[in-house]
């Protein structure tokens, strides 16, 4: 299958534009859809957010991965292989996280290019089309090249930001929820959390942290918006408050 994972957004013409690519190329392999509204230019969220919930898909799965605010630059075009998973987008910090988290880790630089490429939607002229043939099932041995062991620039285990915000308004941290023990409390925004299990245990209204589906530490309110009572944004900083 290939999982599309973007902050192109659900309007306009893009995802369109190269879901089209894919169907061409590669007519009998799934697409899912993953993300549309990763923070848009925001390359250290995605990195994040890739690494929470681009896992647990089946070995040879393709992951189309474009948030590019660089597109057209220095930056390089890479497939990264990621425990028999596969990675393709633009060599920016996109791959990192989850490239530490790897325990078989591959990086190859794309050298083909399309006879027609933008300069500005490398997602549908090159990523697109790299993708759809990896899904099915062409090695591209001469259009890709190996590159050296990566040194990578997103160090931290965990980020202690708010990296997206859900339909819900519930704020998903940065934050492995393994990291931190149940007693403690996040501060943001002036607003302190503490820990319960699921919405169900506090009271409706109550605002409150839990580890959410992918292990991360999520902010939520129970039958409410955590982002318009707490007034949270993406990119702002969450404080872990260790129990007395």
């Amino acid at each position: 299958m290939i999982v599309v994972f973007t902050d192109f957004g659900v309007e306009g013409p893009y995802i369109g534009q190269m879901k089209a690519v894919l169907a061409r190329h590669a007519p009998d392999s799934p697409v899912i859809d993953l993300f549309y509204d990763v923070p848009a230019y925001d390359i250290r969220a995605a990195a994040y957010l890739l690494a929470a919930y681009g896992t647990g898909f089946e070995p040879d799965t393709v992951f189309l991965c474009v948030v590019d605010p660089g597109v057209g630059g220095s930056r390089k075009p890479v497939v990264v292989e990621v425990d028999g998973c596969l990675y393709v987008g633009p060599d920016n910090g996109l791959f990192e996280i989850i490239a530490q988290h790897g325990s078989i880790v591959r990086w190859r630089e794309i050298i083909w290019r399309p006879e027609m490429l933008s300069a500005t939607f490398h997602g549908r002229d090159l990523f697109a089309p790299v993708a759809a043939r990896l899904a099915r099932g062409e090695t591209l041995q001469n259009e890709l090249r190996e590159l050296p062991r990566h040194n990578e620039t997103i160090r931290p285990e965990d980020h202690a930001s708010i990296i997206y915000i859900d339909h819900f308004g519930n704020a998903i941290t940065g934050i492995r929820a393994v990291s931190v023990s149940k007693q403690s409390r996040f501060r943001i925004s002036g607003h302190t959390v503490s820990c319960a299990r699921t919405f169900s245990d506090v009271n409706e209204g109550t605002p409150f942290w839990y580890e959410n589906s992918n292990g991360l530490v999520e902010i939520a309110v129970n039958q409410g918006r955590a982002d318009t009572l707490m007034q949270i944004e993406v990119g702002d900083t969450v404080e872990c408050l260790q129990s007395d």
